[in-house]
């Protein structure tokens, strides 16, 4: 009872502080996703540096995540010399890829992997966001609700995330019988991928109607992009910590897991859904 009791509070207090730095102002949105963005990669390089031929340096890759998310968001949001705000991270990079010529590590080839991949696999995918809270769905006014138009697509994808996940689960342990991948998640089935996407393409249609920056149609092929690469997105972590001999990523969230463990899907499902929009929707 305890234990359900932390995880309840826990996703209450996730739920809100998510879904109001979103909404709140772009500034809300930029700090949180700083956080979240340096908080995942730290978590992540602790973990590749279990392994006994790997030594990531965890504060330069942090700090490296965090100046490429507050890149991206000047870059996006248009400020002023907001290109200029990519030199720490650069600054950053080639420090990480210099240092191993001098510190004469065993297997410096393993560093610069595991650093570079701390970038590609976690904090790029948070700094698309960036290109999606400036997105350009806006620029019809009557299509615009607000001027949070990208706010809203930023949210979307995480709520289409959380119900994925609550559909899957619900139908899962109902219906569930054919596995979806045994070998790195037995608890994923057929049954509670298709309830899940089911769910979500329902509350498209009610975002087509409340958020109308998208068609119905658009809204619809929107949530499935995410709803599939989310799934992807939770598998390839599944696999990571199996790899790894391990059962959640981190601590940080009492009764629910590490950054990684609650981000998952997003990284994957960030990138698609940011190439869908930017290719598909905006022609």
């Amino acid at each position: 009872m305890k234990n359900l009791i932390i995880r309840t509070l826990t996703g209450i207090i996730f739920l809100a502080v998510m879904i109001g730095g979103i909404l709140y102002s772009p500034v809300t949105f930029s700090l949180l996703f700083t956080v979240i963005t340096a908080l995942s990669v730290w978590e992540f390089t602790g973990i590749v540096n279990q392994r006994a031929d790997v030594n990531v340096n965890r504060f330069i890759t942090t700090v490296a995540g965090g100046c490429l998310f507050v890149g991206f968001f000047g870059y996006a949001a248009g400020l002023p010399g907001g290109g200029v705000l990519f030199v720490p991270w650069l600054l950053s990079m080639i420090y990480l890829l210099v240092a191993e010529l001098y510190l004469q590590r065993e297997s410096p080839l393993n560093n610069w992997a595991y650093s570079m991949l701390s970038q590609v696999y976690v904090a790029l995918p948070f700094s698309l966001l960036c290109l999606l809270e400036f997105s350009a769905l806006g620029r019809d006014a009557a299509l615009a609700v607000s001027s949070h138009t990208g706010s809203w697509l930023v949210l979307a994808v995480y709520v289409f995330l959380w119900s994925n996940d609550t559909g899957a689960y619900c139908v899962g342990s109902l219906l569930g019988r054919h596995k979806l991948f045994p070998r790195i998640s037995p608890g994923k089935s057929w049954e509670g991928s298709v309830g899940g996407a089911l769910l979500c393409l329902l509350l498209s249609q009610v975002a087509a109607h409340y958020i109308p920056v998208l068609t119905p149609l658009q809204w619809a092929l929107f949530a499935l992009v995410v709803v599939v690469f989310g799934t992807w997105g939770d598998l390839l972590e599944s696999l990571l910590k199996r790899q790894m001999g391990i059962k959640d990523s981190g601590k940080i969230l009492p009764g629910h897991g590490g950054m990684l463990d609650r981000f998952d899907s997003s990284l994957l499902a960030i990138p698609a859904a940011v190439i869908y929009l930017y290719t598909l929707a905006l022609v």
